[in-house]
């Protein structure tokens, strides 16, 4: 028999005194969040995962996927730093690519915003989270999508390809493909190559269809030769990416592996250092950094506003289930919520659900 609604209330109930405890103000937000915002944030894809419709005097509008941006946008509104927010309700995801997944469940948050110590606030999270969850045997990841950002921003390449790896970060087959593209690892298809060579591309075009314009389709072919233009982007450069997607470690280790990565991408140093500062702070609330295990690649695939520190907690005895707890730094967030105004800003979010399938507690 399954978790059910009730189950996951009282369970989602228990957690938020938790996080109560630790000082944070409850907060409740609307089932039907404006779609607007949602579209800005996440372009058209996010349909294919939210459930949408229409309100006659709201316009579009959508069941709420998560918390984390109607509570950036209150606080962007009211709040003052540091701020601690709890709450726990239900989400709702569409799944029409896993349909034995639930589309409604429950979801119970912490969002910290100080901007006084980001390693400090981050470790205060993860170490909150790593208390609540310790009693159910879970597997702790982390990684921090902010390196991997200072990399691609200290490449030798032109703003444009820099612009189109750093959109791309938080889809790596897209990612790959550009970066196997620019540094002449993969060849250029043979109807590029022939749009590029063409003297006037429009010639022996059909008639206009589609949304685009010949002024836009124009531009379009401008920019691709361009990129044709600058050169491969050096091996050399391409290796070091791709010793840095590699580091899968303990965060002692894979501290070091990365300081040794710094040395030949020296615009990555910061970020690193943040790292180190992140660890020592972690080590202070008495996490086992030492066996505490970190993935440059985590994240990138179902975080996409996170744009830093990222953890994962995972039923390890149950790799079938999604993670139970996930959460991260989110600052580009806010400040695009902010009109330009940040608040730094890291949460994570607990699946009672997820819980309450593993097991009593220990």
């Amino acid at each position: 028999m399954g978790v059910t609604i009730a189950e996951q209330r009282a369970e989602a109930v228990r957690l938020r005194a938790r996080f109560l405890e630790a000082g944070a103000q409850n907060v409740d937000c609307a089932i039907l969040q404006p779609a607007e915002t949602l579209l800005d944030l996440y372009g058209e894809d996010i349909r294919a995962r939210a459930y949408v419709t229409h309100d006659p005097s709201r316009g579009e509008v959508m069941l709420r996927p998560d918390f984390t941006i109607p509570v950036v946008q209150m606080h962007m509104e009211s709040g003052a730093a540091p701020s601690r927010y709890t709450y726990c309700g239900e989400v709702f995801r569409r799944q029409e690519e896993h349909p034995e997944r639930a589309s409604e469940y429950f979801q119970v948050g912490y969002e910290l915003f100080a901007d006084d110590d980001p390693a400090r606030a981050d470790a205060e999270v993860f170490a909150l989270f790593a208390e609540t969850l310790a009693p159910h045997g879970l597997r702790a990841v982390t990684g921090d999508i902010g390196i991997l950002a200072s990399a691609v921003q200290a490449l030798q390449i032109s703003e444009r390809r820099r612009a189109a790896l750093m959109r791309h970060i938080w889809r790596p087959r897209r990612f790959r493909a550009l970066l196997d593209r620019y540094s002449g690892r993969s060849p250029v298809p043979p109807s590029r190559k022939a749009l590029l060579e063409a003297a006037d591309p429009m010639a022996s075009a059909g008639p206009m269809i589609g949304l685009r314009s010949e002024e836009e389709i124009a531009a379009r072919i401008a920019a691709l030769r361009e990129d044709a233009a600058e050169g491969p982007l050096c091996r050399s450069q391409v290796q070091l990416i791709d010793s840095l997607l590699a580091v899968r470690e303990t965060c002692s280790f894979a501290l070091e592996q990365l300081h040794d990565i710094a040395v030949d991408l020296p615009g990555m140093l910061p970020a690193v250092e943040l790292f180190e500062r992140r660890c020592e702070a972690l080590a202070a609330r008495g996490v086992d950094v030492a066996a505490l295990e970190f993935e440059a690649s985590y994240g990138r695939t179902s975080m996409e506003y996170y744009d830093g520190f990222v953890f994962g907690f995972l039923p390890a005895q149950r790799p079938d289930l999604p993670p139970v707890a996930t959460g991260g730094r989110y600052d580009a967030l806010t400040a695009r919520l902010g009109q330009g105004r940040a608040a730094p800003a890291v949460g994570g979010v607990i699946r009672p659900g997820l819980l309450l399938q593993l097991g009593s507690r220990a």
